[in-house]
């Protein structure tokens, strides 16, 4: 049976042991993806709290991160999403992203609806993808893919 959690603790407890249990065995996010078959983006959103794992899947990730059947359990429930709090992040990184989204949050909007019509880009039916590339002017750039499903607003 499909369950879900309604106090975000329990998955963020969770995700705090899982980031532990990972350092601790020195293992990358790709190594524990791995042994889910599923992508090292989901896996990853799911350890920190963000998605929930299939049953295999979580019980994969328990078991390589040494943790016990009920947290294989609780990684299978549908969490409350949201990892970022309310205003602005205080993270460099995640507020980068805050950034890029003020600056270019129109841009995107303006664009997506000039080339799809009046709708949204699904963050559920969505991947992700996170690559290091060379820079040709020196250093390395991070190529980011958000890939996700539009769809339509229809009028009722």
């Amino acid at each position: 049976m499909v369950h879900a959690q309604f106090d975000p603790a329990a998955r963020q407890a969770l995700s705090a042991a899982a980031v532990e249990a990972k350092v601790r065995k020195d293992l990358s996010w790709q190594q524990i993806a791995d042994v889910t078959g599923l992508s090292v983006a989901f896996v990853t959103a799911a350890v920190l709290g963000q998605h929930p794992l299939p049953e295999a899947a979580a019980q994969a990730v328990a078991g390589l991160l040494g943790l016990d059947d009920d947290a294989a359990m609780l990684l299978q429930t549908i969490p409350t999403r949201g990892s970022v709090s309310g205003g602005i992040p205080t993270d460099p990184t995640i507020y980068r992203f805050h950034e890029m989204l003020q600056v270019y949050g129109t841009t995107l909007k303006a664009l997506v609806h000039e080339q799809f019509g009046d709708g949204i880009i699904s963050a559920i039916n969505f991947r992700l993808d996170v690559k290091k590339v060379a820079d040709p002017e020196g250093g390395e750039r991070a190529v980011i893919t958000l890939d996700g499903k539009y769809l339509p607003t229809k009028p009722f």
